[in-house]
């Protein structure tokens, strides 16, 4: 069995990019899709509870999944390292458009996998990192900050600046943003707001 595996973070994004994608590339290929799997999610959630998590534990010996790149399976190296040794261990095949990765039982698919993860791994680090930085420089300059969605953050949307560690680890386990925004103290729509203002910046 062949599956498409088509994740996106956001509502306001579409599978239609990733779907096609993988289209063009069965075709060129000589494959055919037997399924499709699409969700709408962070990939920083643990993958037992998603969709793929599903798939995952349905796959047989000889099964292929074709995603558009390692990052749709996980945000993180650990997690893409976990998902790609249990696929290894079922005897399961993962193969990627963009970033041409095969995976296989052989030493040079583990590098491989190994180096792509890091890779990622850095690239969203960088990319966290400047993201703070500008945040910091324009805060201590007195300047209200976020991404324009038609409405500006409110101010209580900025205490939570710094539970962000606290608010990505729960979202993680799976923690709901009403049961997060309860242990904070605020609104569940503080919570959200201040999510899609500054969190989703690193998200694509």
């Amino acid at each position: 069995m062949n599956y498409g595996y088509i994740r996106v973070s956001t509502e306001k994004q579409t599978v239609e990019n990733q779907r096609f994608e993988i289209t063009q590339f069965c075709e060129r290929n000589h494959l055919s899709i037997d399924g499709w799997i699409e969700e709408t999610v962070s990939g920083t959630k643990e993958y037992k509870k998603r969709k793929l998590g599903t798939l995952l534990h349905n796959i047989g010996k000889g099964d292929l999944i074709i995603s558009t790149e390692l990052s749709r399976l996980g945000r993180t190296l650990f997690m893409i390292m976990e998902i790609l040794s249990y696929c290894m261990d079922h005897g399961c095949q993962v193969w990627t458009v963009k970033d041409g990765y095969r995976l296989g039982n052989d030493i040079q698919a583990k590098v491989l996998a190994f180096a792509f993860g890091i890779a990622a791994e850095i690239e969203r680090n960088l990319i966290s990192q400047r993201t703070k930085e500008a945040l910091r420089r324009l805060k201590a300059e007195g300047k209200l900050v976020g991404r324009d969605f038609g409405t500006r953050p409110r101010q209580s949307t900025y205490r939570l600046y710094r539970h962000e560690k606290y608010i990505r680890q729960r979202l993680e386990e799976g923690m709901s943003q009403r049961e997060i925004a309860r242990r904070l103290h605020c609104s569940r729509n503080t919570l959200a707001l201040y999510m899609k203002s500054f969190m989703m910046e690193e998200e694509e």
